[in-house]
């Protein structure tokens, strides 16, 4: 199982996991998720899900223990002229 020890969720903005060629990024207002993962019928698909599932347990049990806002509020996108 890929180490996750060092991945706690909405804790920082520099962390970063990769199952397969699923990769996960922590932020402080959201983890991302991007990517392609097969789960394939073998013990590496199994070690894999086990993997996902636990980032997503670890995901969930942050998400519940704390007083959420109905959606989170994103920034507006701010357009900049080019400079080249």
């Amino acid at each position: 199982m890929v180490n996750m020890v060092k991945f706690i969720p909405f804790a920082d903005e520099s962390a970063t996991l990769s199952i397969g060629k699923l990769n996960i990024e922590n932020r402080l207002d959201r983890v991302s998720l991007f990517g392609d993962l097969d789960l394939t019928l073998d013990q590496r698909g199994l070690e894999q899900a086990k993997t996902l599932q636990s980032l997503i347990n670890q995901v969930v049990a942050e998400l519940e223990s704390r007083a959420l806002p109905e959606m989170l509020a994103v920034a507006p996108v701010v357009k900049v002229s080019n400079p080249f």
